[in-house]
């Protein structure tokens, strides 16, 4: 016998030796390859992989929610010593492996198909079978495999995934965190004078061709989670560090949105507060009162009289506006040409030049929701997106009450008001920022979807008073 063991020892030495040199390599390779900052921290992010993946599969939603807070705000543009990391990228394809085996092998996932799915999924059909038909099919080809097939897909996650009041809050404190660190950049860069456009307005990542890069669009994904943040803070028994989470976010960002000088912007914050003023404000005469009051001081603060574009310094119809209705026209020319699929997805800009009445030299953004989708999916287009929109509304008003008159936890009843505020401030703000085909309108159906279901689920109508208030829309 111990013959045999001292046979068998260089053989066990030797597979010693070699998984040794496989973990050194395992360690050291990444050091090597990646610059640093990262090099250092490889040692320590391969101890903590595996915890990571214990937690990616017992809680799948965290996983989604990084790569959405990471796609839609942008982080790795803002903070660009992220950027060699490539996030969005490393978390989506986990992402999809970790549902795929909830579904599938797990089955701790329940697939459900509801009305607000079955109207997305007729609107992203429409979409997909107009990229063969783009006027431009690798421009819309492309946009499509890079960006919106994945909304598509986190869409149907989000849904999914969003099960428990502990989801819904996680949901709403991630989207506040996410909204108000890109809110510190914009303020940041507002005071240094870094990244601004007419020498007023703030942008993030203009030299790097970031989508922070515009004003208008900076506006618009931070307007996106003011309503979170105020339902955060009004919210009865939210807790504590929720109401200055969102109380904290609730500052930053219409802070932020005061320095982009976007007029979409004002529509958004005076949409989504008094959504939610109508909530906890009893005297309708006190919230107009307020209203006026807010709007005045937010014109004032934004100082968009002294905007180059769009400013006092300009008489009659400003530049801005001007440059809004040749485009708004241009998109009408675009259906009217092209009725049944438009010009195609992400074809709006490089076919502007062929359907306008004015040109100045360059092509320019549709600057509307509502114009860009109707140029860009025709007239079916158009139809479904407004019926979509009123789809999640009503759901979310009705979704809302209900969870009001079961005394539902607090997280989840915050999710309800902060969709009902949400959902008008895009439709406001969306008249003059270009969102049809980008992450807000999407994720909030997305977490509509999943608040419906909840409430069907847990909330059951008690008495005929909660169908009632379901003609609110």
């Amino acid at each position: 016998m111990q013959a045999s063991l001292e046979a068998l020892r260089p053989q066990s030495q030797l597979g010693q030796i070699a998984a040794a040199t496989a973990a050194t390599l395992l360690v050291g390779m990444p050091m090597l390859l990646l610059p640093m900052p990262f090099a250092a921290l490889a040692p320590i992010v391969l101890a903590v992989l595996p915890l990571a993946v214990i937690v990616a599969f017992r809680s799948p939603f965290i996983l989604c929610l990084i790569f959405i807070v990471f796609s839609f705000f942008r982080i790795h543009e803002a903070f660009p010593v992220l950027g060699p990391l490539k996030i969005p990228s490393l978390v989506a394809i986990p992402t999809l492996i970790v549902i795929a085996w909830h579904i599938f092998l797990s089955r701790e996932i329940k697939p459900f198909w509801s009305k607000e799915l079955k109207v997305f999924a007729v609107f992203f059909a429409l979409v997909t079978i107009g990229v063969p038909f783009a006027v431009s099919k690798p421009a819309a080809l492309a946009y499509w495999t890079a960006t919106y097939w994945k909304i598509a897909t986190m869409v149907v996650a989000i849904a999914w995934l969003v099960r428990t009041p502990r989801d819904f809050g996680m949901a709403a404190r991630a989207l506040v965190v996410g909204s108000s660190l890109i809110s510190i950049v914009a303020i940041s860069n507002k005071l240094a004078g870094i990244g601004l456009v007419e020498g007023t307005r703030v942008t993030i990542g203009r030299e790097a061709g970031s989508v922070l890069g515009d004003p208008n669009d900076l506006s618009l994904i931070l307007m996106f989670p003011l309503g979170f943040a105020v339902s955060l803070v009004v919210t009865p028994a939210s807790g504590w560090i929720n109401k200055i989470l969102g109380a904290v976010g609730v500052v930053l960002m219409v802070w932020a949105i005061v320095c982009t000088q976007s007029r979409g912007g004002i529509l958004g914050i005076l949409s989504i507060m008094g959504v939610v003023g109508l909530r906890v404000v009893k005297s309708k005469v006190v919230l107009i009162s307020v209203g006026v009051c807010a709007a005045l001081v937010l014109f004032a603060a934004m100082g968009i009289n002294k905007r180059s574009s769009g400013g006092a310094a300009e008489s009659g119809v400003d530049e801005s506006a001007m440059g809004r209705i040749y485009a708004w026209g241009a998109a009408w020319n675009m259906a009217v040409a092209r009725p049944l699929n438009g010009v195609g997805l992400d074809n709006f800009v490089p076919n502007y030049y062929f359907y306008s009445s004015h040109w100045d030299g360059q092509n320019h953004a549709v600057h509307s929701t509502w114009f860009n989708v109707l140029a860009e999916t025709g007239f079916p287009g158009i139809i479904v997106f407004v019926y979509m929109i009123y789809t999640i509304m009503r759901s979310a008003t009705v979704s809302m009450f209900r969870l009001a008159e079961a005394r539902a936890p607090p997280p989840v009843q915050a999710m309800a008001l902060a969709l009902v505020a949400g959902i008008p401030g895009f439709i406001a703000g969306g008249t003059f920022l270009t969102q049809g085909f980008t992450w807000p309108v999407y994720i909030l159906l997305a977490l509509t979807t999943a608040t419906a279901r909840y409430t069907a689920l847990n909330c059951p109508v008690q008495d005929a008073a909660v169908e009632e208030r379901k003609s609110v829309i």
